[in-house]
Parts: C-alpha cells; sequence; structure tokens
C-alpha cells in the first residue's frame, strides 16, 4: 500500500515521503495515528505543492546541517569513566553523555541523534555518529580515559 508520510518515522522515511507498507500496518497504525495518509491522487498533488512550497526552507535547512556536520567533525569529545584493572569499562559510554559534552562545547544535539557503530567499553579513540538532518550524518571523535584514582 502506497501512503504518504506526515512525520519521520525511523527506518521508513522522511515527511513527506512517498512509501510503500503492508496495508495492515498503514491502517491499523499509521494512519489512526496521523502518521501517514493514503496516497492517492489528491493527496500526492497537494503533497508535491507543499514540497514545492517548503523548497527553500529546506534549502536553507541543509545548508545550516551540512556547517553543523562540518563543525561537530572537527570536534573532540573527551569521556572519563571508572575502569577496571585491564582498562574495560565499568558499563558503556551512552549517547546521553556523548550529547550532554556536545551541549557543554554549544551544540544544540539530541541524544536519539547520536549513535555508535558497537558499544563503547574500553578506554581509548572511538567514533560517534551525529545525525545533523536526514542524511547528513557528522563523525564525533570520542576519547575514553580512565578515571584516576
Amino acid at each position: 500500500m502506497e501512503i504518504i508520510l506526515n512525520t519521520d518515522i525511523p527506518k521508513l522515511g522522511y515527511k513527506g515521503d512517498v512509501v510503500s507498507v503492508k496495508p495492515g500496518y498503514a491502517r491499523n497504525f499509521l494512519i489512526p495515528r496521523g502518521m501517514a495518509m493514503v496516497a492517492n491522487s489528491s493527496n500526492l498533488r497537494s503533497n508535491q505543492e507543499n514540497l514545492k512550497q517548503q523548497a527553500n526552507k529546506i534549502a536553507r535547512i541543509l545548508e545550516n546541517a551540512q556547517a553543523l556536520a562540518n563543525k561537530l567533525s572537527a570536534e573532540e569529545v573527551v569521556v572519563t569513566v571508572k575502569t577496571g584493572t585491564s582498562g574495560k569499562l565499568f558499563g558503556s559510554v551512552t549517547t546521553l553523555q556523548i550529547a550532554n559534552l556536545l551541549k557543554e562545547k554549544g551544540y544544540d544535539v539530541d541524544r536519539r541523534n547520536v549513535s555508535f557503530a558497537e558499544p563503547i567499553k574500553e578506554v581509548g579513540n572511538h567514533k560517534a555518529q551525529v545525525e545533523c538532518y536526514k542524511n547528513i550524518v557528522a563523525e564525533v571523535s570520542v576519547v575514553v580515559k580512565g578515571e584516576d584514582k
């Protein structure tokens, strides 16, 4: 079933995208919650008109997001955590810690936009991905240091 998304839905699409989903998912979940609408001819025309009107706004947002991604890629975040004798962490470094450290540096980053390729459970240099806007992702260096006792 073809639908038009009214909101961004992770791993499915972004607002205004026309996507194909199973009919039950659309009828029972997405449409009743206002997250999508059926992609009939009038809704498609309306969606196209909305996208045309938002093109300039989206261009500015993309430009700002790319500038933010470039700045974030140059950043290095230092996390100090408690470690065991072998350099393993007690727990792991979380996305909330990274987001808070970036906020201290003046970047407005939501923790849900921060991700890791694999969990950070060791001291050393790692990378974190920060999604600035849709497909614009910045890679931030994360240096994990053991806490001096």
